[in-house]
């Protein structure tokens, strides 16, 4: 290790030096956030949680506690048997809850009672929390970036995951949010993460950059869906230079109905989501669009919603937001196809 912690501690800066990383606390807890790579073994589960949560509040503490330890100690017992039966005796553990208390002061006594060499995270969740705030105030601007900007259905997601293919640094925030950032763009078979789990997504990518060298970004609002970037992220984005990828209508409507498929096999959920825009257009608009998703003319729908609403709203938020949108290195293009953005990203690299 690089810093033997005293008393069986680590600190968030030693995660690297063990095995594995167990994560204590409930399943929703762990759903809502946890360190990467973490392995989920509650020593309570959401409900036992619960109840002894009532107990201690309702009856006593020694009632809850009683109730708690012998929950605790099956649970403990049930992921030794079942994820842990067959580590050395030279494994090491290091265990984890949310203020690195009870509940994982409990889960390290047992194993290192077995013989391994388990150690609790110091301050817990809390403390891997606080530091990844800290972090991204200060990461961001440790890189120099380029954002990718275009009117929607420019195919900009695309073009960094080709970036990338060609091996260019990208930070791909739509795919950390698991959204596409528009009105539109809920993913159909994936949930956005928390706040907390974005943050933590994010954190991991920068942390996993190379500073020396250019990274790739797509133009975002400040909130992707229902998460947001942090201040320190969008202030650095919104500086940076900028590459304007200018696709013809044409050419983003064919790569929208491609991109958006799914759309077709769910027309109540887009004339769900097409009634968010009510207050931003009018109702005769509205009641036009919903016609065309009816008759299942998307081509026409498409066409009208990028020219009556997302261009007019792009010009008015790219000039105002990104810094050097009026000076930056300009791709143009009919062709959003496969080889098509394949020869933007060359060219953007070349630029």
């Amino acid at each position: 290790m690089s810093e033997r912690a005293p008393k069986g501690l680590a600190k968030v800066t030693q995660l690297a030096d063990f095995d594995a990383i167990i994560d204590a606390r409930s399943p929703a807890e762990y759903a809502d956030d946890h360190i990467p790579g973490a392995i989920s073994c509650p020593v309570l589960s959401d409900e036992e949680r619960a109840r002894v949560g009532t107990l201690y509040k309702q009856v006593s503490p020694f009632e809850a506690k009683k109730v708690g330890a012998a929950l605790v100690a099956k649970n403990i017992a049930r992921h030794i048997e079942e994820r842990f039966p067959d580590m050395p005796r030279e494994w090491r553990p290091l265990v984890y809850c949310w203020r690195g208390g009870k509940r994982s002061g409990a889960f390290q006594h047992i194993l290192r009672e077995i013989g391994w060499d388990a150690h609790r995270l110091e301050g817990g969740y809390k403390n891997w929390r606080q530091q990844v705030v800290a972090d991204l105030e200060q990461l961001p601007a440790r890189f120099s970036f380029r954002v990718i900007s275009g009117a929607t259905g420019s195919a900009k997601s695309r073009i960094l995951e080709a970036l990338a293919a060609q091996g260019a640094q990208i930070l791909h925030l739509e795919e950390y949010a698991a959204h596409k950032g528009s009105v539109l763009g809920d993913l159909p078979h994936e949930a956005q993460p928390s706040q907390r789990a974005f943050e933590t997504r994010l954190h991991s990518a920068l942390t996993a950059l190379d500073p020396q060298r250019p990274v790739f970004v797509e133009a975002e609002s400040r909130r992707i869906g229902t998460v947001q970037l942090p201040n320190a992220m969008i202030d650095i984005i919104r500086a940076a230079p900028c590459v304007r990828v200018e696709a013809t209508v044409a050419a983003r409507v064919e790569f929208l109905l491609r991109d958006y498929a799914y759309f077709l096999e769910d027309r109540r959920w887009l004339a769900e989501r097409l009634g968010h825009l009510r207050g931003l257009q009018s109702d005769a608009a509205l009641a036009r669009w919903l016609e065309l998703v009816e008759a299942g003319d998307f081509r026409t729908l498409v066409t009208q919603l990028l020219e009556q609403h997302y261009d007019p709203l792009y010009q008015r938020s790219q000039a105002k937001n990104y810094r050097d949108y009026a000076d930056a290195l300009t791709v143009s293009t009919d062709d959003l196809g496969a080889d098509g953005i394949a020869a933007l990203a060359r060219r953007i690299l070349a630029g």
